[in-house]
């Protein structure tokens, strides 16, 4: 049988954001990981009322890890750039649920702006981030509980609420730009210098890295990076974002990473609002009224294309009747205060991101062949948004 975990948002007792710095000679963790903390500044005991650690340089956070290695903790990992939303704190529930101990990145990657993108204005809201996150936990029945390989907690398939354990986020990296790239960073490709990771011939002129040239480039180099700081049994990305996902997960069999492993790296359901189903994203935040209440309209095109090919329509008239959709809504925001603007409508395999040819249809396909990516991205007044569905084969 499955497991069986209840996830939470209760609220917490209001506390307070203000951070301070380690000055006592160490500080004991909490009973779930049984080791003294570092006793650097570069580590800041974040909110008052939660014994989530904040790390700040990667010396203080590997101490840290060294002892979760000897005491064979499982570590499960959420990278983000902050800004945390529903679909954030969900991947935080999952890795709750499914590792002893829980890490959040914060850090907001120069590398992946291109210079005319919006580094300088990207959403950056640290203290809302810090409160939402103290305020998650993993209630695990423990039940019959066994004793498994990867975590000291496995759920049981019945619940009793005298025997609940409460798991909640152990850590965030908060790394500034000079830890991550100690030798300095430009957004300007051209003129950066020393080491990065290129996937090569894998998403670099299909979907996202057409539109964003160089985008791939430097999530690669910073998503290494931080695995290879944190060192994750599991790590966690949203399906938002899947071109980035399955590129990370075919770099991580390429250069053998054991930290996660391919098959430790988990793809989770896009987040949605309940109502209307737009993809959640940070930027979503940039969104006026006006634009925010045109802003499904992206979603809508992918679900006429997805029921194009649910009826064996081909691959040009998937593309054709999400590009409509758009299209329409565009031609009824004239003289509005909202300018819409479509980017792209695409249908690729999973495995590789070569394009559908025009003429292929589901049935063309089989049921043996590879899921189809239907992806799109647009623009309301300035904010560019993206995202998928994913079709069987």
């Amino acid at each position: 049988m499955f497991p069986v975990c209840r996830f939470s948002t209760r609220q917490v007792p209001p506390t307070s954001l203000r951070l301070y710095r380690l000055t006592s000679p160490s500080r004991k963790m909490s009973n779930t990981t049984n080791t003294t903390l570092p006793t650097s500044e570069s580590l800041l005991p974040p909110l008052l009322g939660s014994e989530i650690l904040i790390f700040t340089t990667v010396a203080s956070y590997r101490e840290w890890r060294r002892k979760a290695f000897v005491e064979n903790k499982s570590v499960g990992f959420v990278p983000t750039m902050g800004a945390l939303h529903e679909g954030h704190l969900g991947l935080v529930r999952k890795s709750l649920s499914e590792n002893d101990l829980t890490v959040l990145s914060i850090f907001v990657n120069p590398a992946q702006f291109a210079p005319h993108e919006d580094l300088a204005t990207y959403p950056r809201t640290l203290e809302h981030d810090l409160q939402v996150l103290a305020q998650q936990h993993a209630i695990v029945s423990n039940t019959n509980m066994n004793l498994d390989s990867r975590s000291n907690l496995i759920c049981s398939t019945t619940s009793n609420s005298h025997s609940d354990s409460i798991k909640r986020p152990s850590a965030v990296f908060l790394p500034s730009v000079s830890e991550m790239y100690p030798y300095g960073i430009s957004q300007e490709a051209n003129q950066q210098r020393g080491t990065f990771v290129e996937v090569k011939g894998y998403g670099d002129e299909q979907m996202e890295g057409k539109s964003r040239p160089g985008f791939f480039r430097g999530v690669a180099t910073v998503v290494t990076k931080l695995f290879n700081v944190i060192q994750p049994t599991n790590a966690y990305f949203g399906q938002k974002d899947i071109q980035q996902a399955l590129l990370l997960r075919r770099m991580v069999a390429d250069l053998l990473l054991s930290h996660p492993s391919p098959e430790n790296l988990h793809i989770v359901p896009t987040a949605r609002d309940p109502i209307d189903n737009l993809a959640l994203s940070s930027r979503n935040a940039y969104l006026s009224p006006f634009g925010r209440k045109v802003a499904p309209t992206l979603y809508n095109a992918l679900k006429a294309a997805e029921h194009c090919w649910s009826i064996n329509k081909s691959k040009r008239e998937c593309v054709e009747a999400a590009r409509g959709v758009i299209q329409q809504r565009i031609q009824g925001e004239k003289g509005t205060d909202v300018e819409m603007k479509l980017d792209y409508v695409e249908m690729n395999n999973a495995g590789d991101f070569e394009i559908l040819e025009d003429h292929v249809t589901r049935e063309a396909r089989g049921k043996d062949a590879s899921t189809v990516i239907i992806s799109g991205a647009m623009w309301i007044n300035g904010t560019r948004l993206i995202d998928n569905l994913l079709l069987g084969g």
